[in-house]
């Protein structure tokens, strides 16, 4: 389906910049990505907006999405730009904070089950009797169109190019668009790093598994990477293009977000932090690499509270896991 050029897209272009700290430590040209910067506080605006903005050309006028908190936090600033009412589905593990802040955008907050899979499981059900539109945090044509657009931003924002790219995963939106958009681009050659946190690392377990893998729960502090399975066609791209899933501990994703803060004067989220820990960790995996392009995909479920508190916790088990006796 073909965008209409009658409507202006709801996302911005986001800026290109080189990490020289970074750069230096690691020998190589580390770009960053600035997603964070968009007006939804993340790369969710580019997808969501897109799905929401063809939902309008065809008529909907009521949006539903079930969310851990940045696509319900993209959905509302797409509903209320676009003048169509719009209900943002929570799990309780949303903090209240988002809630508040999803809430001044005029849209109605429900807060429902325990995690994002219940959420959405009721997002669907109210959405059964064809009066509005389901808009899902990841799993939509659309939404992987919309997303490979900061691929599109991104070739034409560097002369060099990039050679890998690396980004966070949750359901597998954000990897879809990678993905989609290096293929329309003519960079099918440009491996992806797709990382998750222990966890909520579902596509992980399911590349291992080689087959769509269901966790059981979701047990990392990155609740916004928590969807206990990820999309059928984040999986299915791992058969066709060179992907390497890998994983990163909460605390290693935290130390990666007060980093980034401390040397772009940036906050992001924990499953924004997982993306960067590769880089900050010196990962093996960015070994054969000389200009990787790290996704800075944001997230509005932060403050600098929250990181301090978040730590002193890791810190806190750390320590505890120091002191308990050696197993049989």
């Amino acid at each position: 389906m073909v965008f209409s050029t009658l409507m202006r897209p709801l996302h911005i272009t986001t800026p290109l910049l080189p990490h020289d700290a970074l750069s230096a430590a690691l020998g190589k040209t580390v770009l960053l990505k600035l997603e964070s910067l968009q007006p939804s506080g993340s790369f969710k605006l580019r997808g969501i907006g897109r799905l929401c903005q063809r939902a309008v050309e065809t008529g909907t006028r009521q949006f539903i999405c079930p969310s851990g908190g940045n696509a319900g936090f993209a959905a509302a600033v797409a509903g209320r730009a676009l003048g169509i009412p719009t209900t943002i589905l929570v799990p309780h593990s949303t903090p209240e904070s988002v809630r508040r802040q999803i809430a001044a955008l005029g849209a109605v907050v429900v807060v429902h089950g325990a995690v994002w899979d219940e959420t959405n499981e009721e997002a669907l059900r109210r959405c059964g009797t064809g009066e509005a539109t389901y808009v899902p945090p990841f799993d939509h044509p659309d939404i992987w169109d919309g997303n490979a657009t900061l691929i599109d931003e991104a070739v034409a924002q560097t002369e060099d190019g990039f050679d890998v790219v690396v980004c966070a995963v949750g359901g597998g939106g954000l990897m879809c668009g990678v993905l989609e958009g290096l293929h329309r681009n003519k960079l099918a050659h440009v491996p992806v790093i797709a990382v998750e946190t222990e966890g909520a690392a579902s596509l992980h377990a399911s590349v291992n598994a080689g087959k769509l893998v269901t966790l059981p729960a979701i047990t990392s502090i990155a609740t916004t990477l928590g969807a206990k399975r990820v999309a059928p066609a984040a999986f299915e791209w791992t058969r066709r293009h060179p992907v390497h899933s890998v994983t990163v501990s909460d605390a290693q994703a935290l130390d990666a977000c007060l980093q980034f803060a401390d040397d772009l004067r940036i906050l992001v989220e924990p499953a924004c932090g997982a993306a960067l820990a590769v880089a900050y960790q010196g990962s093996e995996v960015l070994a054969p690499y000389r200009r990787p392009l790290l996704v800075v995909c944001g997230g509005i479920a932060v403050d600098l509270a929250k990181l301090v508190a978040w730590r002193e916790e890791q810190a806190s088990r750390r320590a505890i896991a120091r002191d308990l006796p050696a197993g049989p």
